[in-house]
């Protein structure tokens, strides 16, 4: 469904994105993670049409996206920094939103601005608070029925029940009728509960493509205490390492049972296999410059 490739784009002789490659399959949810500044909402501008490559492919269903009316129908993209024209409020909105979108479905809209009663439709979206700014536009997007969702820190500044209700509302477009989604956040820990799959970004390119499912199996933590000195464990590849007295805490990837078995071996008053969030797992890929922040969450 979307196809990046080789993608390059400057501003003011800086590079914002160098060289970003990844797909995203049609009817899939996938969480676009990554430092500030790694890039993330230059990229959803690409998507989206807004910006023009300096070099590279941009492509929604095989065609490119800057300059394609077409393309660009079946697209809504929600920022994280809400633009609306001025005066207008989500009625006046609507009018727009339905001339500009040929699948517009205000039989949606109507039942989708029932599960948002918090939102004033005859208000002025410039006066509503940022959470309110977000649900208006969540309903417009939505009720354009977009083959493509882009949503850049979407539930940021929600209440628990609507975050709740914004990605119901999404999951159930996903599976009706295959909507693909790419979202922006830095909020893992529920990316983690909706994700089929994650492209990790740093410093505006690629660091990890995966399903999350196989994320997790391919790096894990295992804690061990030993009665003495801890081995150095020089066959396992060893992403991280934390010793606390007798007690040791490694992030490995590979095989976990091998691991484990190597671990095993010199003889541990015991050795855990832990599940890693998505959060954890993030924050070793990027590594590199963000040992600090490694340190104190682990």
């Amino acid at each position: 469904m979307i196809r990046i490739k080789d993608l390059y784009k400057s501003f003011d002789g800086k590079n914002a994105l160098n060289g970003v490659s990844f797909t995203v399959p049609k009817g899939s949810v996938t969480g676009l993670v990554g430092p500030n500044g790694a890039g993330k909402s230059t990229l959803l501008r690409h998507i989206s049409g807004i910006y023009r490559q300096n070099k590279g492919e941009v492509l929604v269903n095989g065609e490119p996206v800057y300059d394609n009316i077409a393309v660009k129908n079946g697209i809504s993209f929600i920022p994280d920094n809400i633009y609306s024209f001025s005066g207008m409020s989500t009625a006046d909105m609507r009018r727009y939103f339905k001339a500009m979108y040929l699948c517009f479905d205000s039989d949606l809209f109507d039942p989708l601005a029932g599960a948002f009663t918090a939102v004033d439709l005859q208000k002025t979206i410039s006066r509503m608070s940022k959470g309110m700014q977000k649900q208006a536009m969540f309903l417009l997007a939505v009720s354009a029925r977009p083959q493509v969702l882009l949503l850049d820190e979407p539930v940021d500044g929600l209440d628990p029940i609507t975050r709740k209700t914004v990605w119901s509302i999404i999951l159930n477009e996903v599976a009706g009728r295959e909507m693909t989604v790419l979202v922006s956040s830095h909020n893992l820990r529920e990316l983690e509960d909706v994700c089929d799959r994650v492209v990790i970004m740093d410093k505006g390119r690629v660091v990890l493509e995966s399903a999350v499912s196989d994320l997790q199996k391919d790096i894990f933590k295992i804690q061990a205490a030993f009665d003495g000195e801890v081995p150095a464990f020089s066959g396992l590849d060893i992403v991280s390492r934390q010793e606390n007295g007798r007690i040791v805490e490694l992030v490995v990837r590979g095989d976990k049972d091998g691991a484990l078995g190597v671990i095993n071996a010199a003889g541990p008053l015991f050795a855990d296999v832990i599940p890693m969030t998505l959060e954890e797992i993030v924050i070793n890929e990027v590594g590199g410059d963000h040992d600090e922040i490694r340190k104190i969450l682990f």
